[in-house]
């Protein structure tokens, strides 16, 4: 189930929004201004490690 990050037209909040389905019928609405003009952002995850040189990039895949 995905979470996909918005950002308000009417007042520039930015938040998630939780979609328990492709076919969620509810648009998302600002939690701030309750207003439905919101676009979706393109955002990233990240990947933490507990230690290791934090100069290289970390990957889901094993270290080699």
């Amino acid at each position: 189930m995905p979470v996909y990050e918005y950002r308000c037209d009417e007042c520039g909040e930015t938040f998630e929004w939780f979609v328990r389905s492709a076919a969620q019928g509810a648009p998302p609405v600002c939690p701030r201004c309750q207003s439905q003009r919101v676009h979706k952002r393109i955002s990233l995850f990240g990947v933490g490690s507990a230690g290791g040189d934090k100069s290289t990039a970390s990957s889901c895949g094993p270290a080699l």
